[in-house]
């Protein structure tokens, strides 16, 4: 799939927003004065700009609202949904801890579910899709959650706290990156079954469907090379987890904390494109883009 900027900026951003805005309405931390106006800041501006960029991946942003109508049965519907609910219902808890009016925490607790339900629901758009073999199975929206769990405990300075998450999430990735590896061979989708001429022997391609270039592989085929591929799966890893959680782990300072935060955010959008990059939609299939046939097509991102 085309790894588009303004969604891998939606999903990292809103992710470390509610990962905050779960962490606080929860009471895992429980500041109060300026420092909770700053913290309920920082996550209410990153969720709110993470949900601005999504906007710019539509043909049509002034009417994104509409989306909203179709909750019975879009992910995405739910999605906005759970992410206004989120920030509606936990402003009063906001307010609360800056202002020290002392509001029942199960407001917050319910703000805090409803805002990793608002990733859980990100998760679901693509784990939902079975023409992407590579997302369809349980672990994409796991991902997508450790990401704001661990993301949200750094920026939280939940010390040894983010550090477990941390590793989790890269146990997560790991796992994430073995199933996915598999999944297409495993789902058994090739050429053949999608003609419908496999019973006639093996199917390949003769003649590419289109001269020139058309929105379905700009937009659903993006081949990356196994070589960079491996590089950024590192990168991941490395700047994404590892190298925060070392970090967290020495004695705390705002400078460390800030050096973690930033190499996790980096390390995010390296997954994040990754996550993209290396789905494989099956109608790449019509045009030699999956299999043997693929090497022809293959361009490194």
């Amino acid at each position: 799939m085309h790894p588009a900027p303004s969604v891998i900026l939606f999903t990292v951003l809103s992710g470390l927003g509610f990962g905050v805005l779960a962490a606080l309405g929860a009471g895992v931390l429980q500041p109060a004065g300026w420092a909770a106006f700053l913290l309920w800041g920082l996550g209410y501006g990153l969720s709110v700009a993470g949900l601005l960029a999504s906007t710019f991946h539509l043909g049509r942003p002034e009417r994104a609202w509409r989306a909203l109508s179709q909750w019975r049965s879009s992910w995405l519907s739910r999605e906005g949904l759970c992410a206004l609910a989120s920030l509606v219902l936990l402003a009063p808890m906001a307010l609360s801890d800056g202002l020290g009016l002392g509001l029942p925490r199960g407001i917050g607790l319910l703000g805090a579910v409803l805002a990793l339900g608002t990733v859980v629901t990100t998760g679901m758009i693509y784990a939902q899709l079975k023409t992407v073999p590579r997302w369809n199975h349980p672990i994409t929206p796991v991902s997508f959650v450790a990401f704001a769990l661990a993301g949200g405990a750094i920026l939280s300075e939940l010390g040894w706290g983010a550090v477990a998450l941390l590793l989790g999430l890269a146990a997560v990735l790991v796992v994430q990156w073995r199933i996915g590896d598999g999944r297409f061979a495993e789902v058994g989708v090739t050429i053949g079954s999608a003609t419908g001429l496999g019973t006639l022997g093996r199917v390949s391609v003769l003649e590419q469907p289109h001269s020139h270039p058309n929105y379905l592989m700009r937009e659903m085929i993006y081949v990356v090379g196994r070589k960079h591929a491996l590089k950024l799966r590192r990168l991941a890893l490395g700047l994404g987890c590892l190298a925060p959680a070392l970090i967290l782990s020495l004695p705390a300072h705002p400078a460390l904390t800030a050096l973690a935060v930033l190499l996790h955010v980096a390390g995010a959008l390296s997954a994040r494109w990754l996550f993209f990059a290396e789905a494989e939609h099956v109608v790449g299939l019509y045009y030699g883009k999956h299999g043997p046939a693929a090497g022809a097509g293959r361009r490194d991102g």
